[in-house]
């Protein structure tokens, strides 16, 4: 956001194949670093609740080898987390983004297939399709 109040650059979301786990979760962290770099952003401050996702030691020990690395470097996107209480929803800034969103796409009629909810949930967000986030699967 700028100082009045509006977003300066579109929305960065991905989809995930699957749950949402830590091997995820650091695919997200290395796409979004990077497209924020391109913008020349140095920082990126997350407001995260406590997903078990978030929090495990996969993602803890990713995000401390990353801000590591670009501290040496000194290039890349710095990310510092600021974790939220417990159980407190009204605290974090994107749910009201998700409760209209999620308002605007609902078919009340029936259900929407997974592409249907992902192109509208790209529209009515404003943000581009990207490629889902999977899990590799070894093939034998």
């Amino acid at each position: 956001m700028n100082s009045d109040g509006d977003r300066d650059d579109d929305m960065l979301l991905r989809f995930v194949d699957g749950r949402p786990v830590s091997e995820i979760t650091n695919q997200f962290l290395e796409w979004v670093c990077g497209e924020l770099w391109k913008q020349g952003k140095r920082v990126l401050v997350m407001i995260w609740d406590n997903a078990s996702w978030h929090i495990s030691g996969k993602v803890r020990t990713w995000l401390h080898e990353h801000n590591h690395k670009v501290k040496k470097e000194g290039e890349g996107t710095r990310i510092l987390a600021c974790r939220l209480p417990t159980k407190s929803p009204w605290l974090n800034p994107i749910e009201p983004v998700w409760l209209h969103a999620k308002r605007r796409i609902v078919e009340p009629n029936g259900t929407l297939t997974a592409a249907a909810t992902a192109d509208r949930i790209c529209a009515a967000l404003d943000c581009p399709y990207e490629p889902h986030l999977a899990i590799a699967k070894n093939e034998p």
